[in-house]
């Protein structure tokens, strides 16, 4: 089944041969279109299709072959990987800084902090697979930090990655933890601070560098490198920061 996937990525990809492709990391969907928009105001003539996914699945479908020409992953380890396997042609460079909020769609009273997790209503609570996500990692860092973990860990809903753990906080669960980003999507605006959502303490988990890092396949492409080098500019990183990141 793994290989028809991967036979049919290279397929479909090889009818569009025009377009640059980057695999993007779930957390990052919310701000891509607006980062894509920036970018063809002074490069009109190159289409880019972000392929969206968990960091690790997406670099699963690199190591066997996927035709990406950008990996954008939710943290370092990932592009650190595909660098030392030999499957990158640049060192992997850290383009922002995630972080973790808790949402609710009821209103909660959040003084507790990451206490709000124990309310005697919450049932099932949404995380990321820490297996796959960094998102999860970071938040199970979170968890085991506050000595909440082994608490609720039964009661732990996983998404397979952030966009499919916002999904299940805002229908399936009760509660959970996702990335800040996703918050400054319209369909979520709907969403107050200290009242559906609040942010999770940074000394509780290890910073969330997202790291990027160009792959063999874009050797010699000029139009990837110049979205490359558009993802380190000043304009692209405003519009990181309007989506909750933190940026050097």
């Amino acid at each position: 089944m793994r290989t028809l996937v991967i036979l049919f990525i290279l397929f479909s990809y090889t009818l569009d041969a025009g377009t640059i492709r980057i695999a993007v990391a779930a957390n990052v969907s919310y701000a891509i279109e607006d980062l894509k928009k920036a970018f063809y105001k002074t490069h009109p003539h190159i289409k880019v299709q972000a392929i969206l996914g968990s960091s690790g699945k997406l670099t699963a479908q690199i190591r066997h072959g996927a035709p990406f020409d950008i990996l954008m992953s939710a943290n370092m380890l990932y592009p650190n990987a595909l660098k030392e396997a030999k499957l990158a042609m640049s060192s992997p460079i850290v383009y922002a800084e995630g972080a973790l909020v808790i949402l609710s769609v009821k209103k909660r009273n959040y003084d507790t902090e990451m206490h709000v997790l124990t309310d005697r209503d919450i049932k099932k609570i949404a995380l990321a697979n820490p297996k796959t996500a960094p998102y999860g990692k970071a938040a199970k860092e979170a968890l085991v930090h506050t000595k909440l973990y082994e608490k609720l860990k039964d009661k732990f809903v996983f998404g397979e990655s952030i966009s499919q753990t916002i999904t299940f906080t805002t229908t399936a669960a009760d509660i959970g933890i996702i990335a800040k980003s996703s918050l400054f999507s319209p369909h979520m605006a709907q969403y107050k601070e200290k009242e559906h959502w609040v942010d999770i303490n940074a000394s509780l988990y290890s910073p969330i560098e997202q790291g990027m890092v160009m792959l063999n396949r874009a050797k010699g492409n000029t139009e990837v490198k110049a979205f490359y080098d558009f993802m380190q500019s000043d304009e692209a990183k405003k519009i990181l920061e309007k989506f909750g990141y933190k940026v050097k």
